[in-house]
């Protein structure tokens, strides 16, 4: 039997990370993590206490909140994933819209706030047989992962994906928001000072402005095996 290893995903928005490696995780029998999530979830909180909005955002106040702050993944069976719960309360939902994609990044700036989920995400990690994607994996959270990819695609192609996807939800949302949204969130997650969306070293970086989702994962479970077979 192939020994475990640890697969992170790196990537900007809308590139799909969450997507491939929930296809990872259910075709390997491993843990599959959505760091987006719990960031998204946090800056939920933060706007459901009016600690950020358009005009402020009172940094400290959502600092001091966070031993308040307690989240949890639970699988779904009917949906065959894990959903995020944010003080034992479902929010898969909540933290996926628009508003909550506007404000994202500026929290996952908070020195802090870095501190506590990356703290988390280590620990859920500890025992490989992990799959875990978001902004800081490769290079923060697991520096030592077997198998490191970095996901990219044009920013258009990006926002194109991501406004059908809340259309198909029933958002109220035009092009020109998701693509003025994509691109402040490349420049923010690119800029910021913790931890930055950089491309580890020793990542494997995939475009996939071409790849639909079937090349994509045939692709990348050939480098799982690749990766497996030499342990």
């Amino acid at each position: 039997m192939n020994k475990k290893i640890t697969i992170a995903i790196d990537g900007f928005s809308s590139t799909g990370k969450s997507t491939l490696a929930k296809q990872l995780a259910n075709n390997l029998g491993y843990v599959y993590v959505d760091t987006g999530a719990m960031y998204r979830a946090v800056t939920f909180f933060a706007m459901q206490n009016g600690y950020i909005n358009v005009e402020s955002f009172d940094k400290q106040t959502l600092i001091n909140s966070l031993p308040n702050i307690k989240l949890q993944f639970k699988f779904n069976a009917d949906l065959g994933f894990a959903e995020m719960y944010l003080n034992d309360v479902n929010v898969e939902t909540e933290i996926r819209t628009i508003e909550v994609s506007n404000f994202v990044s500026k929290v996952a700036e908070v020195s802090e706030v870095r501190a506590k989920l990356v703290e988390q995400q280590k620990e859920m990690g500890k025992d490989k047989g992990i799959v875990m994607d978001g902004r800081d994996i490769g290079t923060v959270v697991f520096p030592d992962a077997e198998l490191k990819i970095f996901m990219t695609a044009s920013a258009t192609t990006r926002a194109q994906r991501r406004y059908d996807e809340l259309v198909a939800k029933g958002d109220k949302v035009t092009f020109e928001e998701v693509l003025k949204n994509v691109e402040e969130r490349d420049y923010i997650d690119t800029h910021r000072e913790d931890s930055p969306l950089v491309m580890a070293e020793d990542a494997i970086e995939i475009d996939n402005s071409h790849l639909n989702r079937e090349e994509q994962f045939a692709l990348v479970l050939d480098l799982v095996d690749d990766m497996t077979k030499t342990l």
